[in-house]
């Protein structure tokens, strides 16, 4: 609820919320394009005056930790994604490690996911992805990507599963949904659990269903490079109550109690419960069933998000729009890239460009990249590439299923450009032009 204010105070929140609006018209417009020379970043933050205005209002408030905002946003979230149960965490990593925490709940009983018990994912994955299995003492087990999608390969998978595998953990590539019903089917048929990591992929759908409700678990970040943002933050979201209260106690230091902030008691019997071998009658705000963390974030982060969710839709179809055009632009030089593709039956949230050369271009990723960053046309390599090559890899317990020929490619040839919703027809036309002119100039100078 809005706080209770004098009719004077009323006044003065709508006056301060004006004049927001007009600092944000003066400080914040953006420069005109012929002003500038022609940069495409690969993301960055997209907001108007009703992103600052709500970031405003919560922080008169000043309530600060999770409150009325955070509630609106974790309801509007669930709502937009389908899920029951959504709850903010400070991150995209905190997601993933929340939503594997709650495997591990001894509550799951003979399901709870033990030391040594293995975890499938994709060699290609982003770090943090696989980290939440190696700090619980699971065993992660790497197999192969599949280009032009980018995603994990569903053959490598079903190899992969033997007597001590509980889970898969898995991206959806730079917002390409990988083939979640097959995957699905997998681990229905061996009871396994399956944690959908949406980071990248938020308004992503597999016929009509978005990604993150196929599985158990789905995850989500909103760090400015995503599709919406509040800074630092992420989300989990659930169909299983079971999971999502569990989720909730690994957020909140692992405490068994479940009232909101500010509040006491919403059980009635706050001293009427018997736990472990705590006395009876032990106050049940200071009863932890869970191994947790505070991993929560401040009401003027949620409202932030709350603004920008009203955006999504207008920010999903930029990216797709721009995809579009590099797909279009890019045709022509495919003798020498590899240009990405949707999974069959999915309808992406582009979070961006992968791009592979070809065993045969006439220029290498990495002198590519270079020129490209030199023309203001920003980079990236696909997360850590093949991460059982990365240095803290070593000496980690893992298992390789398969060969990781594909994974072996993206370390040497994958890069991506941006998609985000700041880059219009200018700054496509400049990637598209750039690209194509270096990889004709390289190929005239091998002849």
């Amino acid at each position: 609820m809005r706080p209770k204010e004098s009719p004077e105070a009323a006044r003065l929140r709508g006056e301060i919320l004006r004049l927001v609006g007009e600092y944000h018209d003066l400080a914040h417009a953006a420069p005109k394009a012929a002003d500038q020379r022609v940069s495409a970043p690969v993301s960055g933050r997209v907001y108007g005056a009703s992103d600052m205005r709500m970031l405003v209002e919560s922080a008169l408030d000043f309530w600060l930790t999770t409150g009325r905002f955070n509630d609106a946003f974790e309801q509007r979230l669930a709502q937009r994604v389908g899920a029951r149960r959504a709850l903010t965490v400070n991150s995209g990593s905190s997601a993933n490690l929340v939503a594997f925490a709650a495997l591990t709940s001894p509550r799951l009983k003979e399901r709870a996911i033990k030391p040594g018990d293995e975890v499938i994912t994709c060699a290609t994955g982003f770090p943090t992805t696989v980290n939440p299995a190696l700090m619980w003492g699971a065993v992660p087990v790497f197999v192969d990507v599949s280009l032009p999608t980018y995603n994990i390969d569903v053959a490598a998978v079903e190899a992969a599963i033997g007597p001590r595998t509980r889970a898969v953990m898995v991206a959806h590539t730079l917002g390409n949904p990988f083939d979640v019903k097959a995957i699905k089917a997998l681990c229905e048929k061996h009871n396994l659990w399956l944690i959908e990591d949406c980071c990248d992929a938020l308004g992503a759908t597999v016929d009509g269903q978005h990604v993150g409700t196929f599985g158990d678990v789905g995850t989500l970040s909103f760090y400015p490079a995503h599709h919406i943002t509040m800074g630092e933050g992420g989300a989990v979201f659930t169909q299983d109550p079971q999971l999502a209260k569990a989720m909730e106690s690994f957020r909140d230091w692992g405490r068994d109690c479940y009232c909101a902030p500010g509040k006491d008691n919403s059980c009635n019997k706050r001293y009427g419960w018997t736990s472990g071998d705590l006395p009876k009658g032990y106050d049940h705000k200071y009863v932890y069933s869970h191994l947790g963390y505070n991993l929560k974030i401040t009401d003027m982060q949620a409202a932030v998000g709350l603004a920008q969710l009203d955006r999504l839709d207008d920010f999903i179809a930029a990216r797709r729009r721009n995809f579009d055009w590099l797909s279009q632009g890019l045709a022509a030089y495919e003798d020498a890239l590899i240009l990405p593709e949707a999974t069959p039956g999915t309808e992406p949230s582009w979070f961006g460009f992968p791009i592979t050369l070809r065993a045969d271009a006439p220029i290498s990723r990495d002198a590519l990249v270079q020129r490209l960053n030199a023309a203001g046309i920003g980079t990236r390599l696909l997360f850590g590439g093949n991460l059982v090559r990365q240095p803290y890899m070593k000496g980690r317990n893992f298992r390789i299923s398969g060969a990781l020929t594909q994974a072996d490619v993206v370390v040497e040839r994958t890069f991506w450009i941006g998609v985000y919703p700041g880059l219009g027809e200018r700054e496509i036309g400049h990637m598209i032009e750039t690209l194509g002119s270096t990889l004709c100039a390289s190929q005239r100078m091998a002849v």
